[in-house]
């Protein structure tokens, strides 16, 4: 009896060791590297690690003294060169008069054509320096338009959604241009990594899709977005007795909106 005993655990042993269909994975995303676009020094960090940020939200400041001098020299510009319209269109007025005077003697017989040759010369020099100064009023004004955009780019506001996922620079550090300061998770850019034994690589391909599954969540569904063109050996993150030494091709599975998942988690896969 005792034999049959264990035996029968011996059995029982032998069918809970059964192989799980799944193919091993994990949680992964593409962080949003935020950069300041010019250098300087930071003078204010707005956010911390692991803080949900959203697209508006102030993340740093730079240093600005430079910007603000640049867009008050600029509006300074502008101003004196719109003044220099203003008595320039006077000037053309009175030119004008001047040759409206001119022109009605002429037709009186009672002017002379130097005179009224000095008038209409005086008319079209004002004329052509009223359109000239326009010109470069137009140009100062898009000049004191982009001071005034790079002075609103020493703060710089988040362009998505997501957690602070690192922060490497702090205030009263240098940041050179277009490195990152920070990075960003956003949630549409959480997918999975998956390795499919060698072997089974036949059983998917590009949109095919999949179910996920982990530890304490709901089932997840996404379609085969990357295919390996190489093999490789079982990455040490995923290695288990069975595995360890098997060849296996790297997938990568997204859903539109992203996965519900931590970069990291573990995930079992399977095909639908």
């Amino acid at each position: 009896m005792k034999r049959i005993f264990l035996l029968l655990c011996v059995v029982l042993a032998a069918c809970g060791e059964k192989k799980s269909d799944a193919w091993l994975g994990y949680g992964e995303g593409d962080n949003a590297f935020i950069s300041a676009p010019q250098p300087g020094w930071v003078t204010a960090m707005k956010v911390e690690r692991g803080q949900m940020v959203h697209r508006g939200d102030l993340l740093f400041v730079l240093d600005d003294t430079r910007e603000q001098a640049g867009r008050d020299q600029a509006a300074a510009s502008l101003s004196a060169a719109r003044a220099g319209l203003s008595q320039e269109q006077s000037n053309l007025a009175y030119a004008r008069t001047a040759l409206d005077r001119q022109n009605g003697l002429a037709r009186d017989n009672a002017g002379t054509p130097a005179l009224r040759d000095q008038a209409l010369n005086n008319y079209r020099q004002s004329s052509a320096r009223i359109a000239q100064l326009k010109a470069q009023i137009a140009q100062m004004e898009a000049s004191l338009n982009n001071a005034a955009y790079g002075l609103s780019q020493r703060a710089v506001v988040a362009q998505t959604d997501g957690p602070v996922q690192d922060i490497y620079f702090r205030e009263g550090e240098y940041v050179p241009a277009s490195t990152p300061v920070l990075s960003i998770l956003p949630p549409a850019n959480i997918f999975v990594r998956f390795f499919v034994p060698e072997g089974q690589l036949s059983r998917v391909h590009l949109g095919q899709v999949v179910t996920i599954g982990c530890d304490g969540c709901k089932l997840l569904t996404a379609k085969i977005s990357f295919i390996a063109a190489r093999e490789e050996f079982t990455p040490p993150v995923i290695f288990s007795v069975d595995n360890r030494e098997k060849l296996v091709f790297k997938l990568e599975a997204r859903a539109p909106g992203g996965l519900l998942l931590n970069p990291g988690q573990p995930v079992e896969v399977r095909p639908q």
